[in-house]
């Protein structure tokens, strides 16, 4: 009986998403589990949706249509998101990040085309505070609530965007940080960087992080500033595409919202072989420091042509923001959409 009941909301959960639009409207009223279950299905078809050309676009639950909205430029060139600091301290407890995190690595020459962050579960979050960290200085965007989202490249190859740079290397980031650029709103960008690049100045249209470093960001599109106590809802999303755009998507319950750059800014999408995603600082090197008691379970999934099973790398994160979780184990799974999946707690 129990098997039938499950067999039947699971038939009118793919009907209520598959319906045309003003019967799938009516579904979109729907509330509780039914309709969270709706709103589950439709996050994770439209991040699979292309979106239309380049630009800046948001989608709204139960539509798989993207409408264009207007790009925003980032101006606090001061604020933004930084490297691990070669590995140090990277092993101490209640810190996953600032290289103390694990990441997809594709197998064999495959190279990631697509990577999808997500939360499955979320228990016990009740509060979430950006603090800064010593090591970085005591910078980043801080307080209650503040945390970003990345999905981070590995940053140990080079393109030719290093411009023949001896050691240089390319990082990308896609980020999802409330509060980035204004107070109550969330940003939804690219960051790129080349690592090492080193000499007294940096490529038109790069900024210096006072480090031999350089960066820039894409332009950006607005998204709501979510409480940390939804993370079960948030999808943040990554591709890459050679002599194309680089489109990066952040769902929030029923609405998501995308912008893409030129794949060429790096050329990522030629090297691109490791993947690390995960809740962490808010810019600066900060760390997203979460009430005792939390668990989070993280996933990784990973588009690189193949249904071979990705490697789990421990630490080899790349970002220099942290939380104050206990990573736990983790596993890696092949099939039709590869993944790695862990849990880090408190």
């Amino acid at each position: 009986m129990q098997s039938k009941f499950k067999f039947a909301l699971l038939a009118g959960l793919v009907a209520a998403v598959c319906v045309p639009a003003a019967f799938a409207a009516q579904a979109g009223e729907q509330v509780g589990p039914i309709g969270e279950l709706a709103r589950q299905v439709w996050r994770e078809n439209i991040v699979q949706v292309p979106t239309p050309a380049a630009g800046c676009f948001q989608a709204v639950y139960p539509s798989n249509a993207w409408q264009q909205v207007a790009c925003k430029q980032l101006s606090a060139l001061h604020t933004h998101t930084l490297p691990a600091k070669v590995k140090q301290n990277h092993l101490q407890p209640e810190t996953a990040g600032n290289g103390n995190d694990y990441v997809l690595q594709a197998p064999g020459s495959s190279l990631i085309s697509k990577t999808i962050g997500s939360f499955p579960t979320v228990t016990g979050v009740t509060s979430e505070q950006g603090v800064g960290v010593a090591a970085y200085g005591g910078g980043g965007i801080l307080g209650p609530n503040e945390y970003s989202l990345q999905i981070n490249t590995q940053f140990t190859s080079t393109t030719s965007a290093c411009n023949g740079h001896s050691g240089c290397t390319v990082w990308q980031q896609a980020v999802y940080a409330p509060d980035y650029e204004f107070s109550g709103s969330a940003a939804v960008f690219w960051q790129y960087w080349l690592i090492g690049y080193g000499g007294t100045s940096c490529p038109s249209g790069f900024g210096s992080d006072g480090s031999g470093d350089c960066y820039r960001n894409s332009s950006y599109v607005s998204a709501p500033d979510v409480p940390a106590t939804k993370l079960g809802n948030l999808k943040l999303q990554g591709t890459a595409t050679s002599g194309g755009n680089d489109t990066v998507t952040f769902t929030n319950g029923s609405t998501a919202y995308s912008v893409s750059g030129k794949d060429s800014v790096l050329k990522i999408a030629t090297v691109w072989k490791q993947s690390e995603f995960n809740v962490v600082g808010n810019a600066g090197g900060s760390e997203a420091q979460f009430n005792s008691g939390s668990s989070i379970t993280v996933r990784i999934a990973g588009t690189y042509g193949s249904t071979t099973a990705p490697s789990c790398i421990a630490n080899d994160g790349s970002t220099g923001e942290s939380n104050n979780l206990n990573l736990g184990s983790c596993s890696a799974v092949g099939g039709s959409s590869p993944y790695i999946q862990f849990t880090e707690s408190n």
